[in-house]
């Protein structure tokens, strides 16, 4: 701040030039040029647990994000390092560059826009509430209030029990199965999690055990996350989401996985 202060004093031509010299300096070491060269091959993180986005299933990673981030690394150009993490890993992870990407149904919020890049919107979300078959006591989110809701650890679903269900317990787990089974067994009321993985849960494994009741809570936007400091990659992630949005490789991934066209708005 001296050395500016000298500047200014001693001509507003060599300030000018001075801070036009210092932007240009920050822009090239913080990553902001969007047509850098992009790496060969990318670490990717993500879950094993969040049916039918992420999971394992014979030996395999499959799942809806799977496939996408398969698809958009294919249209931009890189090769992905698949790893695989506790879904409140993944930030820290970034953070600290053991990730370069990470896709895991991750709801787009801005607490944690602050510490890592996201890419846009690839799906539309919300919140479902999950009871056991026999349970007609709950039947909305005010029957939650002083209950026990099963969550995962690290999730928006968390952050609503404590923000909005008066007198709620937020039971978290680092694996969803846990999360269904402790509402199976009775430890927990209720689960809270994201819509499209508690209907497919209850579809499924959870067929002659629990149901879902109430409505669709917080419409949500879940994004592909990156380490901040690569906005060429960013740009590059946008740029094939469009693509395959456009070209109808999303749309099929979408039906492949859901069972139905995405809505317009995806």
């Amino acid at each position: 701040m001296t050395n500016k202060r000298r500047l200014l004093a001693g001509g507003a031509m060599v300030a000018s030039l001075a801070l036009m010299a210092g932007l240009t300096a920050c822009s090239s070491d913080d990553g902001g040029d969007t047509d850098a060269p992009l790496e060969d091959t990318y670490v990717v993180a993500t879950d094993t647990s969040f049916v039918p986005f992420e999971f394992k299933q014979d030996g395999e990673y499959v799942g809806f994000d799977i496939d996408l981030i398969n698809a958009v690394a294919d249209e931009a150009g890189f090769k992905i390092d698949l790893k695989t993490t506790n879904f409140d890993g993944m930030i820290p992870g970034l953070q600290t560059g053991t990730f370069d990407i990470a896709i895991a149904g991750m709801t787009i919020k801005p607490e944690r826009a602050e510490k890592v890049d996201f890419s846009d919107p690839y799906y539309k979300s919300g919140l479902r509430i999950g009871v056991p078959v026999d349970n007609d006591d709950i039947t909305s989110v005010d029957d939650l209030e002083g209950k026990n809701i099963a969550t995962r650890l690290g999730s928006t679903s968390a952050d609503y029990i404590e923000a909005n269900i008066e007198g709620a317990t937020a039971q978290t787990f680092e694996q969803l199965d846990q999360a269904y089974l402790a509402v199976q067994n009775g430890t927990s009321d209720a689960i809270l999690y994201d819509a499209p993985n508690v209907a497919y849960y209850i579809q499924t494994k959870g067929e002659d055990s629990l149901k879902m009741v109430g409505e669709l809570l917080e419409a949500q936007d879940y994004g592909i996350a990156i380490a901040q400091g690569n906005e060429n990659l960013v740009a590059a992630i946008d740029d094939a989401l469009a693509t395959l949005k456009e070209n109808g490789t999303y749309d099929e991934l979408y039906e492949k996985w859901f069972g139905e066209a995405p809505p317009a708005d995806e």
